[in-house]
């Protein structure tokens, strides 16, 4: 999605020579994976955050152009609203102190992205979705001012064919019924409601579908302890709503579609895999290009020239489905190499807490990913999706399956089998004990207080408007506390609930 893109709109014609490009840049891309073109050094892992800018009263801030002229650091990049920026931390290798550093940078990049959002009357909150934005933030005059964004929201709502329909039932709030929400949007920007914090891991081929499965197990348990998307429009939602508000956002579907089966582009998937040319193959058989563009390079006469392809074509079909864990292909220094890039969980709500979120994804994956009988040969597909919704509804109260043990709380599930497969694959890593001890201990502490991002907000609003408050501004005053909590970079499981 980062391809720059003409603002010229597509005609049929772009369509055929696209789907062309692609089916060869696939091509390409299996022969490459049977040839042994991947140089493998070792496991380099990779961070983007998503923020929000808001202002003196916590509502959406406009302002990411000035912001982003500001700061001058390729750093920092647009994302689809103008209330939105992205931060992309420099690779690493996920050894020895890694970690720590990447603890130190998150902070620094922030406090500077941080200033300059200041000096245009703004703050960053980091957070998975905004409880200010209102419906009036949908407005396309809210896209950001890039012609990639304005030709997915036109791309999309040209396949849908009729405006977005938002519908969630949410869980209630102590003492309250289910909460629901029920509106239209007509442009895609509820999906910039969503922020995000998206890991990656570079790994070698023959490791990727250990990896990506491994990752695929731990979503459920992931969002479930990591929640912090509870609010939107005022509504009471899931634990992490992002889950479910995403789907829905970029739905390319009309109702007759979704009756037939056709598949989302927001996607969990629907079996385990062999190779990661399964879900690079699923994605050119299964969705049709929404951005059409092609690139002069011929991916075959690249390779055979001794080049690394772009393979533009591919990689700009796979940046428009969005797989909780994705495939990536990239080049770098031209060197081709492949990432598992997880996106379930959201932002926030301290860097302390993003990093131990990144440590516990990380060490778990790879002990499940090394494991002598892997566990998803344990549990069906459908049982590790259906963890995901669990987890995204009810964070600390769902309940979910894990094989050999059968249906258990997060929290404990965390506490009792992945924490210390947490602890292993990051010892196997060469990761320091005090890194180790620092990150996991949060997630440890966070499980035994039974208190994310998203039970913090909503325990916050409800003694809010149990003192009189209305719901707005119970929002916006639970906002301007969570930015103060989070600014102090204490972890979220040591905040207090009352003002």
């Amino acid at each position: 999605m980062g391809m720059a893109l003409s603002a010229d709109p597509f005609n049929p014609r772009d369509r055929g020579r696209y789907r062309r490009k692609v089916q060869r840049c696939l091509d390409t891309l299996a022969r490459m994976l049977s040839d042994g073109s991947f140089s493998f050094a070792h496991k380099n892992i990779g961070l983007e955050l998503e923020l929000n800018l808001v202002d003196a009263d916590m509502r959406p801030s406009m302002t990411n152009g000035a912001v982003l002229d500001a700061l001058d650091d390729p750093s920092f990049t647009t994302e689809l609203g103008q209330h939105n920026i992205e931060l992309n931390v420099p690779p690493r290798p996920l050894a020895q102190d890694s970690l720590l550093g990447l603890e130190d940078d998150l902070d620094a990049y922030l406090a500077k992205a941080g200033e300059q959002a200041n000096h245009a009357g703004s703050q960053l909150a980091m957070i998975g979705t905004l409880p200010t934005l209102g419906e009036e933030h949908f407005d396309q005059k809210w896209l950001t001012h890039n012609a990639r964004y304005a030709l997915l929201n036109d791309q999309i709502f040209a396949a849908r064919g009729e405006h977005l329909i938002l519908a969630l039932e949410g869980a209630a709030l102590d003492g309250s019924k289910p909460e629901r929400l029920r509106t239209q949007a007509e442009t895609i920007l509820p999906e910039a409601a969503c922020t995000s914090v998206q890991l990656h891991l570079q790994v070698a081929p023959e490791e990727f579908a250990a990896h990506w499965n491994a990752a695929q197990c731990l979503a459920g348990v992931q969002v479930a302890l990591g929640a912090n998307s509870p609010f939107l429009l005022g509504k009471a939602l899931w634990h992490e709503t992002r889950i479910p508000l995403f789907l829905q956002a970029t739905d390319t579907r009309p109702e007759e579609l979704k009756n037939q089966g056709v598949r989302p582009r927001v996607w969990f998937g629907e079996r385990w895999i062999t190779s990661i040319f399964d879900l690079f193959e699923e994605n050119v058989r299964y969705f049709p290009g929404l951005l059409p563009e092609t690139d002069p390079e011929d991916p075959v006469e690249a390779l055979e020239t001794g080049q690394a392809p772009k393979l533009a074509e591919l990689r700009m079909h796979n940046g428009t489905i969005w797989r909780w864990n994705r495939p990536v292909y990239d080049v770098v220094d031209g060197e081709p190499h492949l990432r598992v890039e997880n996106r379930v969980l959201p932002a926030g709500p301290t860097v302390l807490d993003v990093v131990a979120n990144a440590a516990f994804f990380y060490g778990a994956q790879r002990a499940l990913a090394e494991s002598e009988r892997p566990i998803w040969t344990q549990m069906s597909f459908q049982a590790a999706e259906e963890n995901l919704y669990a987890g995204a509804r009810l964070g600390f109260d769902s309940q979910l399956y894990w094989p050999g043990i059968g249906w258990m709380t997060p929290d404990e599930l965390a506490l009792r089998v992945l924490l210390p497969l947490a602890h292993e694959g990051l010892e196997r890593s060469g990761v320091s004990s005090e890194a180790r001890e620092r990150y996991l201990g949060v997630i440890e502490h966070r499980c035994l207080a039974r208190k994310s991002g998203s039970s913090w907000q909503r325990d916050f609003v409800v003694d809010a408007q149990e003192h009189g408050d209305d719901r707005e501004a119970a929002l916006a005053r639970m906002l301007s506390r969570y930015l103060e909590h989070s600014a102090s970079g204490a972890p979220v499981h040591t905040w207090s609930t009352t003002d």
